[in-house]
């Protein structure tokens, strides 16, 4: 799945792509809102993490969970 992360005053986005599915990044993100947790975290594909300050977030965008096909369907 992808994730984009807007952060605030910053023009660039944060996009990788996640085994995790859509409701557990929702549940992590809301949870971390509203317990007041300084900071969420993410694992992409490769497992590289990414430390997000929640301050910062402007938006997280999820991506759908299809997998892509390749080559031609007759």
């Amino acid at each position: 799945m992808e994730i984009r992360i807007g952060i605030v005053n910053t023009g660039r986005e944060l996009n990788f792509e996640s085994a995790d599915s859509a409701d557990s990044v929702r549940e992590a993100v809301t949870s971390a809102l509203e317990s007041g947790a300084p900071h969420v975290s993410f694992t992409d594909d490769k497992g590289n993490s990414f430390i997000v300050p929640t301050a910062g977030l402007a938006y997280i965008e999820l991506g759908t969970e299809d997998v892509r096909r390749v080559g031609f369907v007759a």
